[in-house]
């Protein structure tokens, strides 16, 4: 007679059979933080390439969801069909070897073959990311013993995975990204994977195959400090480099993101090298008397060209600085010469801090500046925040009744976020010009923008337009002026910018040449 008690019918073969519940965890909480790690890690990488734009996010938090799912179709699909204990191995050990060799292959194809930089950067992160995806179903399976124990074990894991994803997040963001290179932390993850495969081969078929993907890592490693579009010091948000001029011992040119983007003279900071820096200069010398201190803010620092410039010119002014990247600082005081000149709040008169811009404008008291410069825009990426009708606000609470703001904008093709700003700032400001290569500002309308930089000025005073254009006459010639009723025609139907709606990444068009700011 057959029992009504009899055991539920188990699911997995013999030699499924003894997977223990904290392998299981480990398994699966490892793998799914990688998989993060791998995501926020890739953004680091492509940023100099792409940007760290709105619509690059997009593209690889949308490739790093592709991964996840296949990874987690294709996994349980093969271990309902093979023995499951033999494919983990396989899953961390390849992915640790695509991890290890992807800033090496990035770079390269990024220097090399940009056209394809798409395509690569996808496979770098789904490989890897359906790879450690696997994981989960696979590990499942060999759990699930017992039917009368599925959804215990399913939710577990589950769980498990969850948290190793918000584990790895985490510490990517807040530990590993400010200690370690971004070549490092791949290569790292690669080794660990790669580890974690021998160890699972070892306890199920011996080594077979591990010696070799070690041999991938090292390879790695290697090809990393040969590749192109090296660093010499990562940031929490840039790659960044100091290139010595050799045509002037004291000059140095910051690199981030492979853009040039600012030069230092460090025994003369008046000398003023980038073409929008020289237009600033000239807008802010036919604004204020000459010689005159003035009480400055800057939102992004650089290498704090100008700031050095209002020291050396205008004796007395002091300069407060926004700088979001506490790295950039540091090179700013270890490699620019900041320390000589006092330090972040030494006699110079720059006081540094590292801060975001919005938050920084919001610190300071109404009517306490005469200048605000913004200086915080790139070729590839802008934050958008510091952009809208509401920022600009801010900065009109900040500037004293006779104060002006001006900033640095970058843009190309149609120029449609030069435009959208340049309207935006017409939200907040009485009196708004615009200053740029002819091109550029609509004052030749028979030859189409070629785009780069262009230097737009506000303020509740009127714009003395004559004496800003013999300033751009002395120091940056063939650069115009152009307000009023031209400017308007200029902007057209260009839509302000707002905290709400303030859709730059689409708007902006990437920059052409990577040799110059």
């Amino acid at each position: 007679m057959t029992s009504s008690s009899s055991p539920p019918v188990a699911t997995g073969t013999p030699d499924d059979h003894g997977l223990g519940p904290r392998t299981a965890a480990v398994l699966v909480f490892g793998s799914s933080a990688a998989v993060l790690v791998v995501e926020i890690v890739a953004l680091r990488l492509l940023a100099p390439y792409l940007g760290l734009t709105l619509e690059t996010s997009t593209m690889v938090i949308g490739i790093a969801l592709t991964a996840i799912a296949l990874g987690s179709w294709l996994g349980g699909r093969l271990a309902d069909q093979v023995n499951a204990r033999r494919l983990i191995g396989p899953s961390l050990g390849l992915s640790g070897a695509v991890v290890a060799l992807t800033p090496a292959v990035l770079r390269t194809t990024a220097e090399w073959a940009p056209a394809l930089l798409l395509l690569i950067a996808a496979l770098t992160i789904l490989v890897p990311g359906a790879l450690l995806s696997a994981v989960t179903p696979i590990v499942t399976k060999l759990r699930l013993t017992s039917l009368a124990e599925t959804g215990t074990v399913v939710g577990r894991l589950s769980g498990v995975g969850t948290v190793g994803a918000i584990v790895g997040t985490l510490l990517t963001g807040f530990v590993l990204v400010s200690r370690l290179p971004v070549s490092g932390i791949l290569i790292g993850l690669g080794t660990l994977l790669v580890a974690g495969s021998a160890l699972v081969e070892w306890r199920t078929r011996g080594w077979s195959g591990t010696p070799a993907l070690a041999l991938v890592v090292v390879a790695g490693g290697l090809a990393t400090t040969v590749a192109p579009g090296g660093c010499d010091t990562e940031t929490r948000y840039h790659c960044a480099r100091v290139v010595a001029d050799p045509d002037r011992g004291s000059g140095r040119t910051l690199v981030l993101d492979g853009v040039r983007h600012s030069y230092v003279d460090i025994d003369d900071p008046t000398s003023l090298k980038f073409e929008y820096v020289r237009a600033i200069a000239s807008v802010v010398d036919a604004a204020f008397p000459k010689n005159s201190p003035l009480a400055a803010h800057h939102l992004g620092g650089g290498g704090l060209t100008y700031p050095r410039y209002l020291a050396a010119t205008r004796p007395g002014t002091r300069s407060g600085v926004s700088e979001i990247d506490s790295g950039v600082v540091r090179i700013d005081r270890d490699q620019l010469g900041l320390r000589s000149q006092g330090g972040t709040s030494g006699t110079s008169g720059i006081d540094v801090r590292v801060e975001d811009g919005r938050i920084g404008l919001r610190r300071l008291a109404a009517g306490s500046r005469d200048l605000i410069v913004g200086d915080a825009f790139g070729g590839v990426s802008v934050p958008w925040h510091l952009t809208t009708v509401e920022a600009m606000t801010d900065v009109r609470r900040v500037l004293n009744e006779d104060g002006l703001y001006v900033a640095n904008l970058i843009d190309h093709g149609g120029l449609a976020f030069a435009r959208a700003e340049v309207a935006t700032l017409g939200k907040s400001f009485e009196h708004v010009a615009l200053v740029g290569k002819p091109t550029d500002i609509g004052l030749e309308p028979t030859a189409g923008p070629k785009g780069g930089n262009l230097v737009v000025l506000a303020s509740n005073r009127p714009v003395d337009a004559p004496a800003t254009q013999a300033a751009l006459d002395a120091r940056q010639p063939g650069w115009k002026i152009t307000t009023g009723d031209a400017l308007t025609s200029w902007i057209g139907d260009a839509q302000p910018l707002t905290d709400d709606h303030a859709p730059v990444d689409q708007l902006l068009q990437p920059y052409g040449s990577r040799s110059s700011r």
